[in-house]
C-alpha cells in the first residue's frame, strides 16, 4: 500500500494543472490493475479513523492481489486542496476513490459526476449519485452499550465526551451513549466539549482535562484520530473509550472499551461490484448486523451483572429486536423527541440535530 502526504500531492497537482486534472480521461487495458485511492484528513497512525479505513482495504488487496493498486493519501485538508488532489488521482487513472471525510463531499460528488466510469465512496455524507455512495457506521449501537458500562463504573454520575464536529453522526453517538447510561442510572448527566477538529492532540487533551476537572469520571473520545484523550484519562485515573480501533495499549488500566469498525466487508463488496460492472450508488448505513460495528476490549471492572445486560442488549441490537432510539425519548429542552413505542428510522437518525435529555451542553449554533 502506497502512502502519500498532502505536500507531495499538492505539488503534483500544481505541476499538472487543475484544468487538465478535471478533464482528463484514461483508457486502460483490461489487464491493468484497478487503481484504488483512499483520501483521509489526518495522518494515518496505528489507531483511529484513518487507520480503520486503511485496514479495511487489506482484505481487498489479499483477495485481488496484483489486480488492484491501493494508494493512501493522508493528512489531506478538507477544502480546495482536497478537491485538487482527488481530481488529480482520478486524472492519473485511479478509477475507485474513497473520500474518507465528511468535508470532502461536494468535491468528490462533482468528480463522480464528471467521470461516470469511476466509482466513489464517501464517508459520513448524504449525497447519492449513480456512481457515488455515502457510507457511515451505526456507532450509536456500540456507544449505547458503552454508556451502560460507563454508568456502571462511574462514581460521580457525570460523564463527558470530547467530540470532533457537531454533525449528526457524532450527535447520535453522544445521544446513544447518554441513553445507554440512563438505562443503568437514570440520573446520569453528560457534558460535551466540541474541539472542531479531526486531529488536534493538544486541544483534545485540554478538553479531556477540562471535563475531568468538572467531575466527569468516564470520557468518550468521539472521533479523535489519536490516543490523546485516552492517554490523558489513563494518567488521571479516569475511564475512557473511543471509536474505530482499539487504543487499549495506551490505557492498560482505565480503558473501558472500543466501538470498533471493520470496513472490509463493505469495501470488498463495493470493489467486487466495480470489477463486475454492477456498482450502483446507494446510501450505506452499516452496523452490527453488517459485521461493521463491534464492541471490543470491555474492561473487567464492569460489574458482572451489567456485563451480562450489555451482551444481551448487544444481541438484541444485532438481530434488530432492539434499537437505542426507541421512545419515549425526551430532548434536552424537555420536549418530546421520540414518542413512546416509536422507533426512529435510519433517515431520522442520520439527520439528528438535537440532544437527548441528560446532555447538559447545548449544541453549537
Amino acid at each position: 500500500m502506497t502512502k502519500i502526504t498532502r505536500r507531495t500531492l499538492i505539488q503534483a497537482a500544481a505541476a499538472t494543472g487543475l484544468a487538465g486534472a478535471m478533464g482528463t480521461r484514461h483508457a486502460f487495458a483490461a489487464d491493468e490493475p484497478l487503481g484504488i485511492t483512499l483520501v483521509v484528513p489526518s495522518p494515518i497512525g496505528d489507531v483511529g479513523w484513518g487507520h480503520a479505513l486503511a485496514a479495511g482495504l487489506e482484505p481487498v488487496k489479499e483477495a485481488y492481489g496484483d489486480k488492484v493498486k491501493v494508494t493512501v493519501l493522508e493528512n489531506i485538508m478538507e477544502g480546495p486542496d482536497a478537491d485538487r488532489i482527488m481530481n488529480k488521482t482520478v486524472a492519473d487513472g485511479n478509477n475507485f476513490l474513497i473520500a474518507g471525510s465528511f468535508g470532502y463531499q461536494n468535491g468528490a460528488f462533482q468528480i463522480a459526476r464528471r467521470n461516470p466510469k469511476i466509482s466513489v465512496l464517501h464517508a459520513s455524507g448524504y449525497m447519492v449519485g449513480p456512481n457515488f455512495s455515502p457510507f457511515a457506521a451505526k456507532y450509536f449501537q456500540g456507544t449505547y452499550l458503552l454508556g451502560m458500562a460507563a454508568a456502571a463504573v462511574s462514581k460521580s454520575g457525570k460523564l463527558g465526551s470530547v467530540s470532533a464536529f457537531a454533525i449528526p453522526e457524532l450527535i447520535t453517538s453522544i445521544n446513544a451513549f447518554t441513553l445507554g447510561a440512563q438505562a443503568v442510572n437514570p440520573d446520569v448527566e453528560v457534558s460535551v466539549v466540541w474541539v472542531n477538529s479531526w486531529f488536534d492532540p493538544a486541544q483534545e487533551q485540554d478538553a479531556a482535562k477540562a471535563l475531568i476537572a468538572q467531575g466527569c469520571d468516564v470520557i468518550f473520545s468521539n472521533a479523535q484520530d489519536t490516543p490523546s484523550v485516552i492517554s490523558a484519562c489513563e494518567e488521571a485515573g479516569v475511564y475512557a473509550f473511543n471509536l474505530n480501533s482499539s487504543m487499549q495499549k495506551y490505557a492498560p488500566e482505565k480503558y473501558l472499551g472500543c466501538v470498533a469498525t471493520d470496513w472490509s466487508p463493505y469495501f470488498k463488496a463495493q470493489v467486487d461490484a466495480h470489477m463486475n460492472g454492477t456498482f450502483k450508488g446507494a446510501n450505506a448505513f452499516l452496523g452490527m448486523a453488517d459485521n461493521v460495528v463491534e464492541v471490543v476490549d470491555l474492561n473487567s471492572d464492569i460489574p458482572a451483572d451489567i456485563m451480562e445486560k450489555i451482551k444481551s442488549t448487544e444481541a438484541q441490537i444485532a438481530d434488530g429486536s432492539f434499537s437505542p432510539f426507541t421512545g419515549p425519548i425526551a430532548k434536552a429542552d424537555g420536549s418530546e423527541g421520540v414518542a413512546a413505542g416509536e422507533t426512529m428510522t435510519d433517515e431520522q437518525i442520520v439527520a439528528m440535530d438535537w440532544h437527548v435529555k441528560g446532555v447538559t451542553t447545548p449544541l453549537p449554533q
